[in-house]
């Protein structure tokens, strides 16, 4: 089974001196399964990374999915970008960005149940569990 990878997943991943960097790198290193990732995701990636840290980050980045492999990258359908309208006007309680509202559909239709992520926006989508694990905020 895939693991979705979300923009901040990566961004820590990518960042050293970002606070989650330590548990992405070592999430990274022990994950086997295949990493899924979409267009709009790494779009979101490439546009953070040359904003807060630099161009040569944001491109060393992109050949790393791109080139390199490092995930599939899925692109957001037609039908996958209605159905995220549809999420993102439905669920206005949330604070999803029409990212995650992208990242929702595809996973659905993907089937994919895990989310490599550091924020709760994918735990609130009921049917996806957040890795790595992480202890309750409150």
């Amino acid at each position: 089974m895939a693991v979705f990878v979300d923009t901040g997943a990566w961004f820590a991943y990518f960042v050293r001196r970002d606070t989650d960097h330590p548990a992405a790198v070592r999430w990274m290193k022990t994950n086997r399964q295949p990493l899924v990732t979409t267009d709009y995701i790494l779009d979101e990636l490439l546009t953070l990374l040359k904003l807060r840290e630099s161009t040569p980050v944001a491109v060393a980045a992109g050949e790393s999915v791109l080139e390199q492999g490092v995930a599939r990258l899925e692109y957001v359908t037609p039908e996958d970008f209605e159905n995220a309208w549809q999420a993102f006007r439905q669920y206005r309680d949330k604070e999803w960005s029409f990212t995650d509202c992208t990242s929702k559909v595809v996973m659905e239709r993907l089937g994919i149940a895990q989310a490599f992520a550091f924020d709760h926006h994918f735990d609130q989508f009921g049917s996806v569990v957040g890795v790595p694990s992480r202890p309750e905020h409150g």
